[in-house]
């Protein structure tokens, strides 16, 4: 039986020694003229790839998510985060009440268990709600300013979240409920614009 020798081929189908079929050769693919080289491999204009990511900025950029964007992040941080100190808050108040009360087994894990639910969810609905507040108020003014973001708008939406939040409490607590937003946002903003403060006063 004659077996195929020649060098470089497969199953005979080509020789390596045809000039014609050298790979070696390279060649320039362009597009259209004044356009950036093609890539041989995907044959497509680099130039029309995005180099950048969409958020993924360093700080100081001009490019950032905005407070509609934020909104989802800050409600659902809020939530779980109520969700786990009420959770904890329950688990401990529920030992207590059960070890109080002289359960054992069966009967004081089913007390336990509903103190950690009740109490979680009752906090994680609490803060749920105060972020719900405080991201509306902030796209508001946002947008009512214009797109404009600045400390304004986060003290802003922290001192109406709380006199909103206690609207229904009466003018005492009203006032009190909009002091603790105003307070609390603005050590948010002075913490947040830390490196900025020390720049302008050398503090």
């Amino acid at each position: 039986m004659a077996i195929d020798n020649r060098a470089g081929s497969i199953f005979g189908l080509y020789n390596a020694g045809d000039s014609s079929l050298n790979l070696s050769n390279s060649v320039s693919v362009h597009s259209s003229p004044g356009l950036s080289q093609l890539s041989p491999y995907l044959s497509i204009d680099p130039s029309y790839l995005q180099t950048q990511p969409e958020y993924l900025t360093l700080e100081g950029a001009s490019q950032k998510r905005g407070r509609l964007e934020l909104a989802f992040s800050q409600i659902g941080g809020l939530c779980m985060t109520g969700g786990l100190i009420g959770g904890g808050q329950g688990l401990y108040r529920g030992l207590i009440e059960t070890s109080a009360a002289g359960h054992i087994g069966k009967i004081r894990r089913t007390q336990v268990i509903n103190y950690v639910t009740k109490r979680g969810s009752a906090t994680a609905n609490m803060l749920g709600v105060i972020a719900v507040m405080y991201s509306g108020l902030g796209c508001l003014l946002y947008y009512s300013r214009g797109s404009k973001e600045d400390s304004f708008n986060t003290v802003g939406a922290g001192t109406l979240t709380g006199l909103l939040y206690k609207s229904t409490s009466g003018l005492r607590k009203c006032a009190i409920g909009g002091g603790i937003g105003l307070a609390l946002s603005s050590m948010y903003v002075l913490f947040s614009s830390r490196d900025k403060i020390t720049e302008k006063y050398g503090i």
